[in-house]
């Protein structure tokens, strides 16, 4: 079930900044408050429209205005054409992202409370920050401890089907990932160049 502020704020932001937004129930229940005569929302100023892409970018990553602030100055270090990839880069290279991408997790607030929890061991070292930053190479495992807890059982069937971005990769026989290369931005819900114009103001 879609809590309250939630749905209001897929209503306002769309479908993609919650998984449980994307749902044919979701869609449904939006196209019946349309039919029912709810108010046309007016349109957007460029101003208006950062604004909810920036928004966008909080809510699905589920992180702090001063975090995207800073991940923003880092990629815009960049010059030309690499700020957008490299601002992709940060978001995505979280380990509670990585995590989520995993398929490890059914959100990335789960995945960030599983972070929080000391259940992943990356490159042998426990980690409990999920801003975590990873890089190529880095292997990430399921701490021996908690392979055994209730939210681990049955990973290996509960993924089977799942297809991690091709950047990364996760071995559920060992319970054992690793990043493979650097993000590559496949998104189409969020406008990453709205975003740094946004904070370019």
């Amino acid at each position: 079930m879609i809590s309250k502020p939630k749905f209001k704020i897929c209503r306002r932001l769309g479908p993609g900044v919650y998984d449980k937004c994307q749902t044919a129930k979701f869609s449904a229940t939006t196209g019946k408050m349309a039919l029912a005569g709810a108010r046309r929302p007016k349109a957007l100023t460029e101003y208006g429209a950062q604004l909810v892409e920036k928004q966008k970018i909080r809510f699905s990553y589920g992180i702090s205005e001063r975090q995207l602030s800073n991940y923003v100055k880092k990629a815009s270090l960049v010059k030309g054409v690499g700020t957008v990839e490299k601002f992709y880069e940060e978001l995505e290279s979280r380990l509670d992202n990585v995590i989520y991408r995993m398929g490890l997790g059914a959100s990335r607030r789960a995945t960030r409370q599983m972070v929080s929890h000391g259940h992943f061991i990356v490159n042998g070292q426990r980690v409990t920050i999920p801003s975590y930053e990873l890089k190529s190479g880095d292997v990430i495992k399921i701490r021996e401890g908690s392979k055994s807890k209730k939210i681990f059982e049955n990973m290996a069937e509960k993924i089977k089907d799942y297809n991690p971005p091709a950047w990364l990769s996760f071995d559920a026989g060992t319970m054992e990932g690793k990043i493979l290369d650097k993000p590559k931005n496949t998104e189409s819900f969020i406008d990453l160049n709205a975003v740094l114009e946004f904070y370019s103001r």
